[in-house]
């Protein structure tokens, strides 16, 4: 980007999208303030854009798909372009983890690993791009039957602020490497990252349009494009009710959607557990990223006979949580915004569980930033609103069972479905139990297995349809075409 500005060692993007290749302002010239939640402070600025530039931003994108060098280049070129964005990430990752960490107020390790997750999309769906074929179907005598698989067209991305830079190479990575070009609209809480990785898209030689970038605010920003006659395909992550207005914005145009729309994931622990290996990661999967995480392992389901004593293990671990600005030795940041802190600590006051543990907010701590300290409830009724609804905060349910089967109907027992995970010893119950959770993936004796990449990602019921990750998302971001020739 070539008007950027220093601060901090920081280079921070200005405030402009990216449509053809080119830097633009907001057509309007309104601009948004970009506030870091480790202080509360105002660091920079977005366009703040509207439905205009999301015309601009589509055209182009049609441009390119239909017109444009992209039209025309091959597979194994397109991967190669994937590669090179790899590898100039991973050259721009420290500087990059900075920004991210800046913006979006997660501690620096996780931001770094957010980068190295970022440049694997790239590198996993550059080796794919040429490696996704379509089938030759046998039928009569004298026909010959192909399937072919083609890409959308124009595929408008909208992402939460969540995971900033890893959801673009989540969404992103895949609809390039299918083919297809996009119009991306990233959140206006956290989206300095996404526009500096444009910008490498850009250095590394992705054509113009192909890649563009406009920010501004969901309702507006972000209705405009799920909305646009001109885009072929959407992929969504956020919150269900958002989810469903982008939903039947697609069935309206007649287009197809992933949707990745969030969780109440329950991690079973049964007697028999290897409680050495489960309890890390027990606190790890709800303070990853200050519980801001749709996956996140919001409720631990104990087995009656071993409660009292994870409890315990539980209390000491929490209560040597110490949240803070987001240095090397912190474990856990703020939350995104004041907005979302008022959120959380909301549903802290109302809880109606006796709390296990709390946390303390350090010293170091700024005032004016959005930090809370995690709690854990229990125990919980399963019935119970802290037990039932996303928080998407640092808030951990610990719910009691007899036995197998009430541990599945508690696990199965909210509307959600992304993720699950158990930890037994026994192999029969491992299975039993995997295939009767209603979820999208199921963890055993582990969670989240470090990004997962190549493992398709997606939910049931309020958690949404569609799968990305892996060879899956290819699927997602093509279409079929089948073609039947008569030759005889």
């Amino acid at each position: 980007m070539n008007d950027m500005t220093s601060m901090d060692g920081l280079r921070i993007p200005q405030p402009l999208n990216l449509i053809a290749g080119e830097w633009v302002p907001s057509r309007s010239g309104r601009v948004m303030p970009v506030v870091s939640p480790i202080d509360g402070g105002q660091f920079a600025q977005i366009a703040d854009s509207d439905a205009e530039d999301i015309e601009q931003a589509v055209a182009s994108a049609r441009a390119a798909f239909a017109e444009g060098p992209w039209a025309t280049l091959s597979a194994a070129e397109r991967g190669r372009l994937l590669a090179r964005l790899a590898a100039r990430i991973l050259e721009e990752a420290e500087p990059l983890a900075r920004l991210e960490t800046k913006d979006n107020g997660k501690p620096i390790k996780q931001s770094r690993a957010d980068m190295t997750i970022l440049a694997r999309y790239f590198e996993f769906y550059g080796g794919a791009a040429d490696k996704f074929h379509g089938e030759l179907i046998p039928f009569l005598e004298g026909y010959d039957v192909a399937m072919y698989r083609e890409p959308h067209g124009v595929v408008g991305v909208i992402l939460p602020w969540n995971y900033p830079a890893q959801q673009i190479g989540r969404s992103v990575a895949p609809a390039l490497a299918m083919g297809n070009t996009v119009v991306l609209k990233p959140s206006e809480d956290a989206c300095l990252s996404g526009l500096r990785i444009a910008q490498l898209a850009l250095e590394v030689g992705f054509p113009a349009g192909v890649f563009n970038v406009v920010t501004g605010r969901g309702d507006v920003v972000g209705k405009a494009l799920s909305e646009h006659r001109g885009v072929d395909f959407l992929s969504f992550t956020g919150s269900p009710e958002v989810g469903t207005l982008v939903q039947i914005a697609a069935a309206k145009n007649y287009v197809g959607c992933t949707l990745e729309l969030g969780g109440k994931s329950p991690q079973l622990v049964f007697e028999d557990a290897d409680l050495a290996a489960a309890l890390p990661v027990l606190v790890n999967a709800l303070v990853q990223n200050a519980g801001q995480t749709c996956s996140a392992g919001s409720r631990v389901l104990v087995q009656r006979s071993i409660y009292d004593r994870v409890v315990v293990e539980l209390k000491t671990r929490f209560e040597a949580i110490e949240v803070g600005p987001s240095d090397e030795s912190v474990i856990m940041g703020p939350l995104i915004s004041a907005k979302q802190q008022q959120r959380v600590e909301r549903y802290i006051a109302e809880a109606d569980a006796p709390v296990i543990a709390r946390g303390r907010i350090g010293s170091a701590a700024a005032a004016e930033g959005f930090y809370v300290a995690p709690v854990v409830f229990g125990p919980c009724d399963p019935a119970s609103t802290i037990a039932q609804e996303e928080i998407f905060g640092p808030v951990l349910c610990v719910i009691p069972f007899d036995d197998e089967a009430e541990a599945v109907a508690i696990a199965n027992g909210t509307d959600y479905g992304l993720v699950a995970a158990l930890w037994t010893r026994d192999g029969a119950r491992q299975k039993r139990v995997a295939k009767a959770l209603h979820c999208g993936q199921v963890f055993i004796n582990n969670y989240g297995a470090a990004g997962g990449v190549e493992l398709p990602f997606g939910g049931v019921r309020k958690s949404g349809h569609g799968r990305e990750k892996g060879f899956v998302a290819l699927q997602e971001f093509s279409r079929i075409k089948t073609v039947v020739n008569h030759y005889g």
